[in-house]
């Protein structure tokens, strides 16, 4: 196995721009991919052969090379990126990087945080991907620009420029298992000083399916609708004002098969119904000073009404967050000094909030990027954070490049991040409503170190087009990480810092080949190797998948108007939550492999059309093991015996001594579907 996996980690692939080519000549598209500008990496835009940061970017072709609605789903052939699936009746999820739990990765839209504890479930759906430049993603922690909840990384979504776009986009699909998906998007120019870009993206999923025959609905039916707009204000200075904005409204459900709305939050039929209302407003202003200063701003709304059988989660969310930045550079130095404020209420009924949370966070920031020489740099950084509950915090951050060559670039990185406490949680133990929340001591934020070692080299062939190659490992290791004790006393929820300590190790190797024939190939793969101690005893963390593969393959045939596009992903043994000694469920999942094909017609002018098959092999994570939901055939526990402390005991009704539980997910619940869509724009 150890001989595969290194093997698996010197394939190529990389993540980078798949920059939309149809409109770039021949000679000129080999050159691109490493030339492109990012910015999340240190918040200024640099090239990314250049900056000191690894950042990879996903392109709105690369999205479209596996048709999905909504970006969560989308990311599933990222490298070292895992869409995890957290319920396997209400299908909630978030997303990992680098092996780390998904309260660890910050999702920002143009750099602005829209996603933190509670929108980390649901944030990622609805954005629609027309409105989507591209996606970039930096690994490892990025506290020092960032804050909070950056401790694993950085997800930033960067829309569409209102002056490059279309005037019009549609984008429609349907799958085998009615899934309908609908993504339009319209610009308009309002007088002479305003552009503006309006989006609207609606999926509809209401066809009950039970293929495993556990009479439960293998994944959760939506109606969902989101509304985005961005207004771009011309000034006579050319200097950036922007707004924008997204309203997000989802109904979801999954149960039993013969739940409906009539036995929302009863005891006769189990269903899970989540009502989500959520309101996004973003903002840039360029300051009108010589110098480059920017204001910014994010306030979010989430608003949640969710009923777990019997028991109702009703949670409301509020963040406001603002950032004063100042880009200054002199003769070698390219310095960023930032202020930011955040705010944040949160409230929800459940037993881990017994009050309403007012969360204040205070951050000063600066960043010098160093050029020596054209082959080398330094980037030191600093943030100062004050929370209003834990006091002062402190996040340093290093990197030192070094370009021998201009297709070459190695990279240290070592950085720090930290997380506020934050004592929401969506559990379905917890949503009992029948546990006592115990506050071992006075909680602490969490703090990681994470140090990087990244290379990247592009090669140019004459007859074959251009290779670029990167390769990575790093190391995270947390002091006081923050848990939550389910398993102790049945009858309470016990958080606490870590009485030990956690890390993980990891390795991965991508590659992209651009050919000068038609063919685009890009492979990826990444090796975790994570342990946590706790009270003297090592355990590997549950959901860290031990090694993972990605990728994509794109022909185009020009003669007959035709593109094939081929993905797929590779994932390794993780351990899974088991719920006694006596579950017969597998401690650790087999690798499965999700993989999928298209096929797009462009003869059309203006007009794309693409059918394919997802999921070709039809694997589901039933395979396997006896059942995924535990108890599926008493959810209410109606028929479970107890003992004096609350532990299900072994009957003959009972013989492992299970509660109902649905938590045993880690993959997509979802088989083999063919789609079918129609791609239209006006130019």
């Amino acid at each position: 196995m150890k001989k595969t996996i290194f093997l698996l980690l010197f394939v190529a692939q990389l993540s980078i721009a798949q920059t939309n080519f149809d409109s770039i000549p021949k000679s000129e598209k080999k050159e691109l991919q490493l030339d492109e500008v990012v910015i999340s990496g240190t918040l200024k835009a640099v090239k990314r052969l250049e900056t000191s940061v690894p950042v990879e970017v996903i392109s709105a072709t690369f999205l479209k090379q596996n048709p999905t609605s909504n970006i969560f789903d989308a990311l599933q052939n990222v490298n070292g990126l895992r869409p995890q699936n957290n319920c396997n009746v209400c299908n909630t999820g978030d997303i990992r990087i680098n092996g780390l739990d998904g309260p660890y990765t910050m999702v920002t839209i143009d750099g602005m945080p829209i996603v933190s504890a509670l929108g980390t479930v649901y944030g990622l759906s609805g954005i629609p991907n027309s409105m989507i430049e591209k996606i970039e993603v930096v690994k490892g922690a990025a506290s020092t620009l960032y804050g909070s909840e950056a401790v694993g990384g950085l997800i930033n979504i960067i829309t569409k420029k209102t002056k490059s776009v279309p005037v019009f986009t549609a984008d429609v699909f349907s799958t085998s298992w009615l899934e309908n998906n609908i993504d339009l998007g319209y610009k308009s120019t309002i007088g002479k000083k305003v552009d503006a870009l309006f989006g609207i993206n609606y999926f509809s999923y209401q066809n009950p399916i039970d293929n495993n025959n556990d009479n439960f609905t293998d994944i959760a039916l939506q109606n969902r609708i989101s509304v985005f707009s961005k207004w771009n204000i011309n000034r006579k200075s050319e200097k950036e004002f922007s707004i924008v904005s997204r309203y997000l409204y989802e109904d979801r459900w999954g149960g039993e098969m013969q739940w409906n709305k009539s036995f929302r939050g009863g005891n006769q039929v189990y269903g899970e119904s989540i009502y989500t209302s959520r309101y996004e407003l973003l903002g840039k202003y360029q300051l009108p000073v010589k110098e480059k200063m920017y204001l910014q701003f994010s306030l979010i709304s989430h608003d949640q009404n969710s009923v777990y059988g019997d028991s109702f989660f009703l949670a409301n969310q509020k963040i406001g967050f603002g950032q004063f930045l100042w880009d200054k550079n002199f003769k070698n130095h390219s310095m960023l000094f930032g202020s930011a404020f955040r705010y944040q209420f949160y409230n929800d009924n459940t037993p881990a909030t017994a009050t309403s949370d007012h969360s204040k966070i205070y951050s000063f920031f600066v960043q010098d990027d160093i050029k020596f020489s054209e082959k080398t740099g330094l980037l030191l950084g600093s943030r100062y954070d004050y929370n209003s509950n834990h006091g002062s915090i402190f996040t340093p951050r290093i990197a030192i490049k070094w370009k021998p060559t201009a297709a070459d670039i190695l990279r240290l990185n070592f950085g720090t991040g930290f997380r506020v406490v934050n004592l929401f949680t969506e559990d379905h133990q917890a949503l009992s409503g029948a546990r006592d929340v115990v506050l071992v001591d006075n909680l602490n934020p969490e703090t990681s170190y994470n140090i990087n070692l990244n290379y990247l080299k592009k090669f140019k062939f004459e007859n074959l087009g251009v290779l670029n190659v990167e390769m990575s490992s790093w190391y995270t290791y947390f002091t006081n990480r923050i848990f939550a004790d389910y398993d102790l006393n049945p009858n309470q929820i016990i958080y606490d810092n870590l009485d030990g300590f956690s890390k993980i190790f990891g390795l991965s190797a991508n590659a992209d080949w651009i050919s000068p024939f038609g063919l685009k190939a890009s492979v990826g793969a990444s090796y975790f190797d994570p342990i946590t101690k706790q009270d003297g005893v090592s355990f590997i963390p549950l959901f860290t998948e031990k090694y993972s593969l990605n990728w994509s393959i794109n022909y185009e045939i020009p003669e007959w108007f035709l593109s094939f596009d081929y993905t797929g992903n590779l994932t390794g043994p993780m351990r899974l939550p088991l719920l006694s000694e006596l579950d017969p469920r597998r401690e650790y999942s087999q690798p499965f492999s999700v993989q999928n094909i298209q096929f797009t017609y462009k003869k059309i002018h203006n007009l794309e059309i693409y059918s394919g098959v997802k999921n070709i092999f039809n694997w589901t994570p039933n395979r396997g093991n006896p059942f995924l939901i535990a108890r599926a055939n008493d959810p209410f526990d109606q028929n479970v015996q107890f003992d004096g402390n609350g532990t299900a005991l072994p009957t003959v009704d009972n013989p492992y001594g299970l509660t109902f539980d649905p938590t045993y997910a880690y993959g997509p619940n979802q088989g083999a579907r063919f789609f079918f869509g129609l791609r239209y724009h006006i130019d």
